[in-house]
Order: C-alpha cells, then structure tokens, then sequence
C-alpha cells in the first residue's frame, strides 16, 4: 500500500465534488478528487440538469470557462396543465429570477476542464474502499487505482461526494442506509428522442391518465417523462406506444415526434442520512439526500451544500476555527428539508397515486387550482422551483 498526503480528500467527481475543489483552491487549500469512473463516463453520461438562479451566478462567476450562459437556454416560467387547461407560473414576474436548462453531464464538463487548467490532482478511475479514523482530524481513504493496486490517502479532511452509495456516507453515519427515507409508488419513464421541442418552457402536466413533464435538451433533442410502475421494463414498448402514452398525457398540445434513442425508468426517493458530518468526514449531495426530480433539486442542492463545507473548511483548515464545521449539519438541515418538502409537495400535487380515490383526484384538482388561480400560490411555487439565495440561514 502507498500513502499520499493531502488537506481535503475528496470521494466522487461529480458537480459537488468538483466544485468543492475548485473553492478550496481558490482559497488556497489542496484537494485530491478520486472517481471509480473514467472521465469519458462522466462526461459522456447524460443527465437532467435544471439550475436554479443562484446555481447559475455561483458557476457563472467562479468556474473560469462556464458555458452556462452562453449554451444553457433561461426559462422564466412553467406551465402547469391540468383539466385540458393552461396555468403559466411566471417566474420572472413573480420572483425577478430564472431558471436554466444546462444538463449535468455539460456542467461536469466545464468543471473538469477548469479543474484539469489549473493542475487538480484527479484521479479518474479509482475506487475508494473505506473511510479509517472519520472520527479523528486525521481521516484516511482507502482505495485502488484502476489497475487494482491499494493506496491510502490521508487528509485533514475526507468529504463524500460519492452518490447514493457513498462509502463515506457509512463512516458518517454507521450504515450505508442509516437516515429518513420514503419511496413513492411510482416512477418516470423517460425519453431522450430527435425532435424539435414541443414547447417554449416546461410542461408539468397532471391528467387522468397519470403525469407527464415535457422537457428539452437542445434545438435537436428532447427530454420527455410519463409516470410509470417502477418496475416498467423500458424496452417493454413499442416507440409507438410511447408517443401514444406521452400524447394521452398532455392534451392541449402536439407532440414532436421523433426517433427514440434513450430510454429509462427512473426511480422517486426521497433520503436525508441521519448524520451530515463527523469530525471533518462530511458529506454532500447525493451522498448526504436525495430528492425526487419533481421540483428539480437535486444538483442545486449539492452546490448549495458546497457553499456552505467550503466556508466550513476553510475555516478549520486555515484558522483553526472548527465552529463552522461543528455547525455544518445544522445549517446545510435548514435548505435540504425544506427542498424535501418542496419536491414532495410537487411530485404528490401533480403525480396520480396507484391507490387514488374518487375524492383524493378532486382534492388534487382543488389543490392545483388554489395554486394556480392565487398569486400567493404561484409566487410560494417560483420562489422554490428558482432556488433559494445561498445564505446562513439556507
């Protein structure tokens, strides 16, 4: 076994790992950032990717060569459809804020290659094993390179950023499931097809016949959701059966058809570990909660997370001052739950239940048009699907 030293190992390069090295580097802090993937899966994997308005100014402002406002396409509203009507939120006049359309996979990207510009110690495919010593101000990864040889890496600092099967999140917490967890009882099937969009904004569409999001990618490729059985087989249908399906969702509006090429089932949880830190382990992003994709929070909340470990850590490492690491679970609570509310309020307001009642679909459509035909109700939806301010209070 080798061992390396560094002040804050990383575990996972996704948005909030990455985007944790690049603030600790700029305020002078160094950072390992080790994935059991190759940089081609990471940059080649294609993933949903709504920003939220401080999302956008934080990349915007602090990764040098973000594409986000040149390639990601401002959206400043939704519709919501329901009863074969049209409900727009309008954001910008609601809130004065947006949102942008930038996919996750465009976000890593930029964030590699700014990474990569300025010298980080990336190590692409390898695996880490275990977290030693999380309780310790000399915590220790454990991993293998990709030609399986072990090595150690000791830090002053470990933070996972590893995804829903963080093996920090188990140093943290005492198990790799150990938190609050719900499972909704169904899924999206989604699409990816070549086609022009079908709309100018989003559509969040709630029909009899179950959900339905249509979304966008480019000029050229389309995103498009319908609830699902989560345990669809995605190659179960027919592509005609799928336009079939989506069509019967959005009435009121047209599909653009074209042809398939991705398809997918993706599962609704909702996870927040019962411990965000210990010592300085910490955890972020999808290792620390997860999110369905209902109100798009996902990524923006890992960066929101980032923010504020960033802050966090350098004042431990920096000044000595572990106040803010102490107080790092308390602070990052504050935005996470209320975007668990926010995602859950989205997905069971819009989403048909498999066991729904006569009575339980008028309350829905009662629901959405308290929503809709208040502006109290519209401006409550712009202000979370936009994105809080990052701020103490989160």
């Amino acid at each position: 076994m080798t061992t390396s030293r560094t002040q804050v190992a990383i575990v996972g390069a996704g948005p909030a790992g990455l985007l944790l090295s690049h603030l600790l580097a700029a305020r002078g802090i160094d950072s390992v950032v080790l994935d059991n993937r190759s940089r081609e899966d990471i940059e080649t994997t294609i993933r949903a990717g709504i920003l939220e308005h401080s999302t956008v100014d934080l990349l915007a402002e602090h990764v040098p060569g973000s594409r986000v406002m040149d390639v990601g396409k401002r959206h400043d509203g939704i519709e919501l459809r329901f009863e074969e009507e049209s409900h727009r939120i309008d954001f910008a006049g609601l809130t004065g804020r947006g949102v942008w359309l930038y996919p996750q996979h465009e976000v890593l990207k930029d964030l590699i290659a700014a990474r990569v510009d300025a010298g980080q110690d990336l190590r692409f495919g390898w695996t880490g094993v275990r977290v030693e010593d999380s309780d310790t101000d000399r915590p220790r990864v454990v991993c293998a390179d990709d030609a399986g040889v072990t090595h150690e890496i000791e830090a002053d600092a470990v933070i996972g950023a590893d995804g829903s099967h963080s093996i920090v999140r188990e140093a943290v917490v005492g198990s790799m499931t150990g938190g609050y967890f719900r499972e909704y009882p169904f899924a999206w099937f989604g699409i990816l097809c070549e086609a022009p969009p079908s709309a100018h904004e989003l559509i969040y569409s709630n029909s009899p016949n179950g959900f339905a999001l249509v979304s966008q990618r480019s000029p050229t490729v389309q995103r498009m959701y319908f609830q699902c059985d989560p345990d669809d087989d995605p190659d179960a249908y027919t592509e005609e059966q799928l336009w079939e399906t989506l069509q019967s969702r959005v009435p009121g509006t047209t599909l653009h058809v074209g042809p398939i090429f991705q398809r997918d089932v993706l599962r609704f949880r909702s996870f927040v570990a019962h411990r965000l830190h210990k010592r300085r382990t910490a955890l972020v992003g999808d290792a620390a909660h997860t999110v369905p994709p209902t109100g798009a929070k996902g990524m923006n909340l890992a960066i929101a997370d980032v923010v504020v470990l960033a802050k966090a850590l350098a004042a431990a490492l920096l000044d000595g001052d572990e106040r803010l690491m102490e107080n790092y679970e308390t602070e990052v609570s504050h935005r996470i739950w209320k975007a668990q509310h926010f995602s859950w309020w989205m997905t069971n307001m819009l989403h048909v239940a498999p066991d729904a009642s006569d009575f339980d679909r008028h309350r829905q459509v009662g629901e959405l048009r308290a929503v809709t035909e208040s502006e109290s109700g519209r401006r409550f939806l712009a202000e979370g699907y936009t994105g809080w301010p990052f701020g103490i209070d989160g």
